[in-house]
């Protein structure tokens, strides 16, 4: 999900120009509530914790809750686009397949609603709990309209998008799904519908609901896959993480790092690589997307490149894959979604990805410098201009120590952690910088981290009920028995499983294929006698892609 497909998407969803303002201004006052209610309770619940040895009732909860509430409305808007590259008719049958798979999701999640609405459960008295999971349908409902009101420019052209989605709606709903017909048909046209561009969750989740429908299961599997995971009491850390990161890279804090930096390192030979790679692997882990990290320091750090004489080509390849150098270093997005998804203590994951991201941005500084000019003027180092960088940067350069500190040392929780370390940025920004206004500027900052935390939640969520899937069709146990019957060797293992991460990571996006691909790859390790923790190292190689090489045992 890169940064600039979600802001088109946001321009491109908004209604007429008339209700824009209107839309907009609800759509960022509803995420910034739930995500400043995410930063608070469980602030006030530590603080609760150490003085009066009491909490907020049902404070966890709450914040498990808001995470499906940020979840749905981001990914209403981020995972509604549909490419207007494509000519009129193609991008007509790409949104009515998009429209129709969002419905069946629809569907699929007031079918679960239902059951829970039965059941009757309080998320706190009066609160039932299916109030808030009535987020989902309606969520998937919402995506549905939007994909059909960006089908097209014009009104005709919207309406046959319509009636298209519901001749396949009836189809899908008429034909049984377990015939032969209603497998192959549904899988064609979801396929071609991938090819123009759908959003990927279409993708994942329609091919879950066929599988599922095609063995006469309930497709309800899927929206109690994706309220599991987003209730997940590790899970609040990743929006909270991101939202810090979304502080950093909207106020400031890029230029005072890249005098940092450039102070530190600009004497070296190749010192424009080294700046630019140590500045975007700070960014990316806290942000967790590389997109993020290349729209904040972009155009700060292209002309360094450029102006070292680096030639365009490599400028731009050094910044593109430096953005993703950061996805290993804690606390960053996909060390989260690992630990969650393979159940390993976050605290070990965080601490099992800090070595291989080293080696990673050491042997990407070392290809900047190698492919840098090598009679290019250095700027002499001087102590003055370092010692003030340093000491103008010095609280961003101190929010990792506080991540760490207070996930390590038993004084918070990790999603207290994460809160604190939101809180920390905000501060960071708008009292002790000034870079950002409260309430000019914070709305807009966490309405766009919303989005990317939707579409990435959006797409986890669906991914779940895919892998569910594969497990209850026993796809892992079947690898695992081929794979230790015709690979004999680990370290062969290793380097099968490099080469497919690689293939991997060129089609899919970083996230969903660590909710699709740990359940098969774990018990794959498991059987070579390999810690499940270091299968992430692989997955991250492909995502980043500057340095190969063997895992070790």
């Amino acid at each position: 999900m890169s940064v600039a497909a979600i802001s088109e998407a946001r321009v491109a969803s908004r209604p007429p120009k008339s209700f824009r303002s209107f839309f907009r201004q609800t759509e960022d006052l509803g995420v910034t509530l739930v995500l400043s209610a995410m930063v608070l309770l469980p602030l006030l619940e530590a603080v609760l914790r150490r003085t009066l040895h009491t909490g907020i009732p049902a404070s966890i909860p709450m914040v498990q809750q808001a995470v499906l509430l940020v979840g749905m409305l981001g990914g209403a808007i981020a995972e509604s686009r549909i490419p207007e590259k494509l000519r009129p008719y193609s991008r007509i049958f790409a949104a009515a397949i998009g429209a129709a798979t969002t419905l069946f999701l629809a569907l699929a999640a007031w079918q679960f609603v239902e059951t829970e609405r039965d059941a009757g459960a309080f998320l706190y008295p009066p609160v039932r709990a299916w109030w808030i999971e009535l987020a989902m349908p309606l969520g998937f409902a919402a995506i549905a309209m939007r994909i059909l009101w960006k089908a097209s420019e014009q009104w005709w052209q919207r309406v046959i998008a319509i009636i298209l989605t519901a001749v396949a709606v009836s189809l899908a709903a008429l034909i049984p799904g377990t015939s032969h017909l209603f497998l192959w048909a549904s899988l064609v046209a979801l396929s071609l519908a991938s090819l123009l561009g759908v959003p990927a969750f279409v993708t994942l989740g329609g091919a879950a609901l066929i599988l599922f429908r095609n063995v006469d299961q309930p497709i309800a599997s899927i929206p109690i896959a994706h309220y599991a995971l987003v209730i997940n009491p590790i899970l609040p850390t990743l929006p909270l993480f991101t939202l810090a990161g979304y502080f950093l890279a909207e106020g400031g804090a890029a230029k005072r790092l890249v005098r940092v930096f450039s102070a530190l390192f600009g004497a070296f030979r190749g010192g424009p690589a080294l700046v630019t790679v140590l500045v975007c692997a700070f960014f990316t882990s806290f942000t967790g997307a590389s997109g993020v990290t290349i729209l904040a320091l972009g155009g700060l750090l292209m002309p360094v490149l450029t102006g070292a004489r680096y030639s365009e080509k490599n400028a731009l390849g050094l910044l593109t894959g430096s953005g993703s150098l950061g996805l290993l270093l804690p606390p960053c997005l996909p060390l989260i979604v690992y630990a969650i998804v393979a159940h390993v203590p976050i605290q070990q994951i965080f601490l099992g990805g800090i070595i291989p991201a080293f080696v990673m941005i050491i042997a990407t500084s070392l290809w900047g410098i190698y492919t840098g000019p090598r009679d290019c003027e250095r700027t002499p180092f001087e102590w003055r201009e370092a010692r003030q960088a340093l000491w103008d940067a010095k609280w961003e350069l101190l929010m990792p120590l506080v991540a760490l500190v207070a996930l390590f040392s038993g004084f918070a929780t990790p999603v207290e952690a994460a809160a604190l370390t939101a809180l920390y940025a905000l501060l960071i920004e708008t009292v002790v910088h000034r870079d950002l206004h409260i309430f000019r500027d914070i709305p807009g900052v966490m309405a766009e981290c919303g989005l990317l935390i939707g579409g990435v939640l959006l797409i986890l969520g669906v991914s779940l009920g895919f892998t569910n899937y594969l497990v209850d069709a026993e796809v892992p146990t079947g690898a695992v028995e081929w794979t230790t019957l015709n690979v004999h060797s680990p370290f062969l293992f290793l380097l099968l499983l490099n080469v497919f991460m690689l293939v991997v990571g060129c089609l899919i996006e970083i996230y969903p294929a660590i909710v699709i691909e740990v359940p098969l790859l774990v018990p794959l390790g498991a059987a070579y006698g390999i810690d499940p923790r270091l299968l992430q190292r692989a997955q991250v190689r492909s995502e980043a892609g500057p340095c190969e090489g063997i895992l070790r045992r």
